[in-house]
């Protein structure tokens, strides 16, 4: 009982009075939450349509996408109309252009060890031109193509910032010209070919003819050594069968040497020009090819000239016996 004297009621019936007052749904809670869950994601995506394109898209994108559109089209123009091909004839790859700006051009090239070749040969060689940059040159490329110069054995090139080139060459040494099968070569001392003779800067050089005669240049320039005075008239010196050789010289005349002590047949030659002036005659050839003996060949007035002036002698003995 309380204190007014009455009974409480049990706990069960309190709990049971309080969950009648509660609403129960017809077809059970799980229900309840599926549809409670279906009509939120229906109004969460109709929330998500109802805000503006504007609001929802990164702000001043418009102006990005025509700024975008307008130099793409202006690439696209210059591209279809030749522009940017005519630009970089004129001014170089657009990176060597950009470091051209900022002060990393080409300002000065210094090349040391110059003997035969020109500083515009070296330069063009090694691939330089006003077009270029100095921070996009590349000095090991420079290098090989410098190298790949048949007159150019050795090459160095350093990039010195902020604008120079430094260029040292040892070039290859021209010992001679060869000639063979029609075509001209300047050769080194051991015979290997520098370059094609295509100028007149090498004429001065000695000239030896024929297969195998660049591997013994040395032995025709020591024969000229032998002939003294002489050898300002000897013009070239061809190799025969690669045993011997036979002098040219300057008024056509052909001197045949022998294989063996070729030096001492030039001695006689020079002794023959000193005392018969053998190079003023109407000759063709002379062969000192046997030690005991000179054999001249005339040329064909010299040998009418020759047989008319017998005809003459005999007619004159003939008479007078």
């Amino acid at each position: 009982m309380d204190g007014g004297g009455r009974l409480p009621r049990s706990v069960n019936a309190v709990m049971a009075t309080a969950t009648s007052r509660l609403p129960v749904p017809a077809a059970g809670p799980q229900l309840l939450v599926g549809e409670r869950s279906g009509r939120w994601l229906r109004r969460s995506r109709r929330s998500a349509v109802a805000v503006p394109l504007a609001q929802r898209l990164p702000r001043r994108i418009g102006t990005w996408l025509a700024l975008g559109f307008l130099s793409l089209s202006i690439g696209a123009g210059s591209v279809l109309g030749g522009h940017v091909e005519a630009l970089r004839r004129a001014y170089g790859e657009p990176h060597h252009m950009l470091a051209r700006l900022v002060g990393l051009g080409i300002d000065r090239v210094t090349i040391s060890g110059l003997t035969e070749l020109s500083e515009v040969e070296v330069l063009v060689a090694a691939g330089i031109d006003p077009k270029i940059s100095l921070a996009f040159f590349d000095a090991d490329q420079a290098r090989k193509l410098l190298e790949a110069t048949p007159l150019i054995r050795e090459a160095a090139v350093r990039k010195l910032y902020p604008g120079e080139i430094s260029i040292t060459l040892v070039e290859r040494a021209p010992y001679a010209l060869w000639q063979v099968k029609g075509d001209l070569f300047v050769i080194a001392a051991d015979g290997t070919v520098i370059d094609k003779m295509d100028d007149g800067r090498f004429a001065h050089l000695p000239l030896v003819v024929g297969p195998g005669a660049n591997l013994r240049a040395a032995e025709y320039i020591a024969l000229r050594g032998e002939a003294g005075p002489l050898a300002a008239h000897i013009r070239a010196a061809t190799l025969v069968s690669g045993r011997r050789w036979t002098l040219k010289l300057d008024n056509g005349m052909d001197v045949r040497l022998p294989e063996m002590q070729p030096g001492v047949a030039v001695k006689r030659l020079a002794g023959l020009e000193s005392d018969f002036r053998v190079l003023d005659k109407d000759l063709l050839a002379i062969d000192l090819r046997q030690p005991d003996r000179v054999v001249m060949r005339l040329s064909e007035e010299a040998a009418s000239a020759r047989a008319e002036q017998l005809k003459s002698k005999t007619k004159k003995k003939g008479g007078e016996a």
